[in-house]
């Protein structure tokens, strides 16, 4: 199911994806370091390496292919803040931002994977946050920052980024419907729609970005599919 899940993740990328080669997809692995994330019932997996270890086989998945370059928020088992986690894709001039996880409920039939996506109210308070700070200003909007920096037109600033946080949220929102449809073939949906919440991660108004669930440690049967050691090259037949 794992395999399933990575060659559907991947699939769905290839197949939506608008940007002229290569595409750069930063991928997130959740938690990592002091922050384990979810911990199962009856195996005691932690989510962090469960996310680490998807994110290293996409990565590897999308490095095969010209058309992509795959970067890792992290590669090893340290912690990293949420806010950096978007730096460091903004450093990487990355088209996208998946950042992977796994479920957890108190109850344990729940199960199926979700995509999660940026709220409208996390996106204004973003862009106040954004429109005070000329520096990520200035960042965000390339050449056109320094000119509306002189401009001094603070109703033109918040156009133009306005723009640029709906362009942002709308393509997240669809790459997230994307990726269920995909999902939807091989594995249940916990959700059949991205859902919106105001997650840090997917606080960048300049990299669509979505947060995938690809399923729940706190469910015996996938937390045995989330832990399976998935063969390469199965997913190419």
């Amino acid at each position: 199911m794992k395999t399933k899940i990575l060659f559907f993740l991947f699939f769905s990328i290839f197949s939506f994806s608008i940007f002229a080669a290569p595409i750069t997809i930063a991928i997130d692995p959740g938690h990592g370091g002091k922050d384990p994330g979810a911990i199962s019932r009856n195996l005691g997996i932690y989510e962090k390496n469960v996310t680490l270890s998807i994110a290293k086989e996409l990565k590897a998945l999308l490095d095969k292919d010209p058309n992509f370059r795959g970067v890792l928020t992290r590669s090893g088992d340290y912690y990293i803040s949420v806010p950096e986690r978007s730096e460091i894709a903004r450093k990487f001039k990355a088209n996208y931002l998946i950042s992977i996880h796994a479920d957890s409920s108190e109850s344990p039939e729940r199960r199926g994977a979700s995509v999660w996506v940026l709220s409208n109210r996390r996106a204004n308070d973003e862009m106040g946050q954004w429109l005070e700070d000329d520096e990520k200003r200035s960042e965000l909007l390339g050449g056109a920052g320094k000119v509306l920096s002189h401009n001094n037109d603070k109703y033109l600033d918040q156009t133009v980024l306005d723009l640029q946080f709906g362009h942002s949220q709308r393509t997240g929102y669809a790459l997230g419907e994307h990726i269920l449809r995909h999902f939807a073939k091989v594995t249940t949906l916990s959700r059949s729609t991205p859902q919106h919440a105001s997650l840090g991660v997917l606080r960048s108004p300049d990299i669509p970005s979505v947060l995938v669930e690809t399923g729940f440690l706190s469910n015996s049967e996938e937390e045995k599919n989330l832990t399976l050691k998935p063969i390469i090259a199965a997913l190419l037949i």
